[in-house]
């Protein structure tokens, strides 16, 4: 008398029932996927990139909204730049949002 007969013809469902109950959470994450997490990894490899490309006499717009000039680029991953005439200051090369305006190889004389 405790068992009701919905339970009783509910009980032989089996796997396949279990892999259809699934299907939506795998569409879900390769959805995700495909409009999240790629698209973030692609602008952290353009990002990183750009900052190893950083040279001496590049105009860049730092994280903070500064925009200054490179004057040193050192081996530790760290940048001199200047932001006023005079005024050179130490920053990690992480903290470049975007290159300004990229400067020229010097040709060989």
């Amino acid at each position: 008398m405790f068992v009701t007969p919905a339970y009783a013809q509910a009980a032989g469902a089996g796997a396949a029932s279990a892999f259809t109950s699934f299907v939506p959470l795998i569409l879900i994450f390769g959805i995700m996927y495909f409009l999240l997490i790629r698209p973030q990894q692609k602008k952290m490899k353009d990002h990183k990139a750009m900052v190893e490309q950083l040279r001496r006499g590049d105009q860049v717009l730092t994280q903070g909204g500064i925009v200054a000039k490179v004057v040193k680029v050192h081996e530790d991953g760290m940048l001199d730049v200047e932001i006023a005439q005079g005024v050179v200051v130490k920053t990690p090369r992480q903290t470049i949002a975007q290159v300004m305006n990229k400067t020229e190889p010097a040709t060989a004389a």
